[in-house]
């Protein structure tokens, strides 16, 4: 049985993902490895991952970002996944999940893993769901063991944190069923785990045998992403008595779990106005003991169809600077169609641009000393330092080169009448060149 990075802190043990971590955040590891004791920081590393360079989430750390790649059953490309790991990894993503339900799942999970540096997440009731139909039955026949089963498997095979819905209970459900929602359950394993129960009568298995599930990730180090099937999936549905239920059943479980020495990341929402995300992050917070939070955007209107990269950029900055620890992107392509490698890279890019912005109001030294550097490289009218330190090199290159200016100092934009250039060569001609 693996010793989880949570019981090693506990014992006063700095583990190597430790130091790792803490040289990667320019943080004290000690002041780390308390953190992870007390849940508020998760470091996501199953020891079956081997090429993991491990990235921590939480309380003092950097806002990370995650990207999810996966097939559907209308598209399995198993050589189009590795592709859109890859425009992750350039992008600068700092996990993945695999949410395919297409194809030779597990054969997609390995090549993932093998392929992945960052931590690997998956949905484990995605794969019962297809091995289930896949033999003429309906997701709502699945037993309890299948389930357990896959989740075991993938946590043998190396995934370093599993989404769990486990908050999606009968208790939960009645309250849904009273507020009156427009969109009900748009989470695809919380709508599957819904079913379930209202199909059998009985109780979510993942909640009624939870200490089971436990066991399960305690023994491998698996990270437990406790799911938010209840996430609203419009503005109307944001932040009612059905999302906040479920929200207190996901603080019981998340103290369960650490009892166990088991880590928890909670995630939240979902489509929410501007003026409630605070209010969420709080919530949160507060519920689930200063549990890492890991946030699906926000995404902050429902009309940018094609553009919710961007909605969920804006929302994401704004939770990131509230306290939410990790940002999911959305792609050009959500609520459209699968994404292909250039969509995953553009949501990976400006969901980068949310979490430094987030860095930045919280007043992270590493990231505003970045901006900084940008600033001085602008005022130096230095292009190579400039390009070297954006977010997105490869974009910020190709325009620039797309729009060659006739005097190599300047852009296109103002041309002889650069701003920048005007100052200085007046201002401060002692760094005027030539």
């Amino acid at each position: 049985m693996a010793q989880t990075q949570m019981q090693a802190a506990r014992a006063g043990q700095i583990t190597e993902a430790m130091e790792q971590v803490a040289k990667y955040e320019g943080m004290d590891p000690e002041k780390l490895r308390i953190l992870v004791g007390e849940g508020k920081v998760a470091i996501p590393k199953n020891p079956a991952h081997k090429n993991l360079e491990p990235r921590g989430v939480g309380e003092g750390l950097s806002v990370k970002v995650n990207a999810n790649i996966g097939t559907s059953s209308d598209r399995a490309d198993a050589a189009e996944e590795i592709d859109k790991l890859n425009a992750a990894l350039e992008a600068g993503a700092d996990a993945v999940m695999d949410l395919s339900t297409g194809g030779d799942l597990r054969a997609m999970r390995q090549q993932v893993l093998d392929n992945c540096p960052v931590p690997v997440g998956t949905v484990p009731i995605y794969q019962a769901a297809v091995e289930v139909t896949s033999q003429d039955r309906g997701i709502v026949d699945m037993t309890a063991d299948e389930l357990f089963g896959v989740i075991e498997d993938q946590a043998k095979q190396g995934v370093d944190f599993i989404t769990v819905h486990c908050g999606v209970n009968m208790a939960v459900l009645d309250r849904l069923r009273g507020e009156g929602r427009i969109m009900d359950i748009v989470s695809r394993g919380g709508s599957f785990m819904a079913c379930w129960i209202l199909a059998n009568e009985k109780e979510n298995p993942l909640y009624e045998h939870y200490d089971r599930l436990l066991e399960i990730c305690r023994a491998h180090d698996v990270t437990l992403s406790l799911g938010d099937g209840l996430r609203p999936g419009c503005l109307a549905d944001a932040t009612d008595r059905a999302q906040i239920t479920e929200l207190i059943t996901l603080g019981e479980l998340t103290q369960r779990a650490w009892d166990a020495d088991v880590q928890v990341m909670i995630e939240g929402p979902g489509h929410v106005p501007l003026n409630q995300i605070q209010t969420n992050i709080q919530l949160q917070k507060r519920l689930c003991h200063n549990a890492p939070f890991y946030v699906l955007g926000p995404l902050v209107t429902d009309i940018a169809a094609g553009h919710d990269h961007v909605a969920c950029a804006i929302g994401g900055a704004l939770a990131g600077a509230a306290g939410a620890d990790f940002l999911c992107y959305v792609t050009p392509t959500e609520h459209l169609a699968l994404p292909g490698p250039e969509d995953v890279y553009r949501g990976v890019v400006v969901t980068r641009v949310a979490a430094h912005a987030a860095d930045i109001a919280k007043g992270r030294e590493q990231s505003i000393a970045k901006d900084n550097a940008m600033a001085k490289a602008r005022a130096d009218m230095d292009w190579e330092t400039m390009l070297n330190l954006c977010l997105d090199p490869r974009t910020a290159r190709k325009i620039r080169e797309n729009s060659l200016p006739a005097e190599e100092e300047v852009c296109t934009m103002c041309g002889r009448f650069c701003a920048v250039r005007l100052m200085r060569d007046y201002f401060h001609p002692e760094r005027k060149k030539g």
